[in-house]
């Protein structure tokens, strides 16, 4: 099902597959969250919970719900006891660190836990699930540090935060304020829950931070390939490159679909009624000639990655598993994130090679002896001035170094597996690390293409001075002309910093996820 971008739009949860669109617009405030009222769907929820119930009653003995957890798990809890148990889990786990979560991202926390719960396979009460909706409903955000989750038994210490905020302990971010979190359920008008036997652990023992991290990541990425695209196509025409290196024929060659069209795109937007320029040059360097080959890798796995991260989205990734319906308790390890781990290892490794693909682009552009003709560091400054202005020098300095860091992290966090727990979790996922490492050089690569941004405007202006007569395809156009209205010319030194986090910032809120509407191949 997916969500519009309508305020009033709803994302109904009643265990049917969802998809990344629909955990953004949740992210964004762009949707509203709403509980199925199917008769069956919540019949299927209530059968899961009085299931374990029954057990509990016939002296079953349940993982997590009459022992304890992890390698405790041979610990039988007294029964009068076993009530208590969740609101310890949580409590134990509150020993996060680092920055907390976005409100963007802890919005898609809440969605994915949601999601995977609304499956009917975790034993919970309808009135969890009640209260996660009523936390996206009036956006109560828990506040919840990054680090501290392997990866398996799930995103525990993280989404400790979670339940406990669900049971008006710890802290929350609310209309812009930080709340403890039983203020802020009584004014809006929520009771703290009790947890059930089992809801600690299915809240916390699941991928919910990684994969809502990854839907993020994964829509960044695919604004950073389209806009990677087009600063491709104008840095061709600054550099006075051969439009022949996106030929159709030759692409028709090598047949990875992605790489197809990303030179399709680039074709498109240099496409002119002009002859082709340029043609005694028969081969520019590989930063331009080669952008659909390295362009094209992330392409191509952005449908590969997609279909990882919504199946995540749409698992129920707890332990144990209750199936109501056949009445059994399923011990296993749903909770692994290597899926999310593979993926996100992935996208961060072709992102960074986008940032990489692009620094090299701006290296050729501000060098005299490869821009053909446009002036030191694609400075504007005319006549004597021209000696004391240094045009985007520093820029293209910042950019090299945003690029460096991008690639130092791209070392696979999943390789990283440590045993923990006394050796219970003794191969874990890291899954969440490599989530926000990728993000990480997600926001490396963005700024990278926010110096390409202004690059793209000066090169693109330059080259038009000097040839009066060069026409620009309407994409190009378009294009130009909206950065000459973000971006003023360069012609005398100025700091850039404040135009360069606009930029960024216009990048991550979709300023550009429009360009070349075609769906990808």
């Amino acid at each position: 099902m997916n969500a519009a971008t309508s305020p009033t739009t709803l994302v109904v949860f009643d265990g049917q597959r969802l998809d990344i669109a629909d955990v953004l617009a949740l992210s964004r405030r762009q949707a509203q969250a709403r509980l199925s009222e199917s008769p069956e769907f919540r019949a299927r929820i209530q059968r899961g919970a009085d299931f374990l119930d029954r057990l509990l009653r016939e002296d079953g003995v349940i993982y997590g719900v009459t022992t304890g957890y992890g390698d405790s798990c041979t610990v039988s809890i007294p029964a009068d006891l076993v009530p208590q148990l969740p609101h310890h889990l949580y409590t134990y786990h509150g020993c996060g660190l680092g920055q907390f979560l976005s409100p963007e991202e802890t919005r898609a926390v809440l969605a994915t836990r949601l999601a995977s719960l609304c499956q009917g396979v975790s034993g919970v009460s309808w009135a969890l699930l009640a209260q996660l909706e009523q936390f996206l409903c009036h956006d109560l955000l828990p506040l919840i540090p990054a680090e501290g989750s392997v990866g398996a038994s799930g995103d525990l210490t993280p989404l400790s935060y979670v339940a406990a905020a669900l049971c008006g302990e710890r802290d929350v971010w609310w209309k812009g304020e930080r709340w403890a979190a039983d203020e802020a359920l009584r004014e809006c008008g929520l009771v703290p829950l009790r947890l059930r036997p089992k809801e600690g652990l299915a809240i916390m023992n699941g991928t919910a931070v990684m994969t809502a991290l990854a839907c993020l990541a994964w829509q960044r990425a695919e604004s950073v390939v389209r806009l990677a695209t087009r600063l491709t196509a104008c840095n061709v025409v600054a550099s006075a490159g051969n439009a022949h290196h996106f030929d159709e024929r030759l692409f028709a060659v090598k047949p990875h679909a992605g790489q197809q069209q990303v030179a399709q795109r680039i074709r498109d937007d240099l496409a002119s009624s002009r002859p082709a320029r340029n043609e005694q040059r028969l081969q520019d360097r590989y930063s331009l000639r080669c952008a659909p080959h390295v362009l094209g890798v992330l392409q191509d796995a952005l449908p590969f990655l997609q279909q990882l991260i919504e199946n995540e989205l749409n698992s129920a990734n707890d332990n144990p598993i209750i199936d109501g319906d056949s009445e059994q308790v399923l011990h296993g390890g749903h909770f692994y994130g290597g899926h999310i781990a593979f993926a996100m290892d992935s996208l961060k490794n072709a992102v960074a090679n986008v940032a990489d693909l692009m620094d090299r682009q701006l290296a050729l552009l501000v060098d005299t002896r490869y821009n053909h003709g446009l002036p030191p560091n694609l400075s504007g400054a005319r006549g004597a001035r021209a000696a004391i202005n240094h045009g985007l020098k520093a820029l293209q300095i910042s950019v090299s170094a945003w690029t460096a860091e991008a690639l130092k992290l791209t070392m696979p966090a999943s390789v990283f597996s440590r045993s923990t727990e006394c050796h219970n979790q003794d191969k874990v996922s890291m899954g969440t690390i490599a989530a926000r490492d990728a993000l990480r050089v997600l926001t490396l690569t963005e700024q990278v293409l926010a110096g390409m941004l202004i690059a793209a405007r000066q090169g693109l202006s330059l080259r038009q001075d000097m040839e009066p007569s060069l026409q620009l395809t309407p994409a190009l156009q378009g294009f130009q002309a909206g950065l000459c209205k973000r971006v003023a010319l360069v012609d005398e030194d100025r700091a850039l910093d404040a135009e360069l986090l606009s930029l960024v910032q216009a990048q991550q809120q979709g300023a550009w996820s429009g360009l070349y509407e075609e769906p990808n191949a």
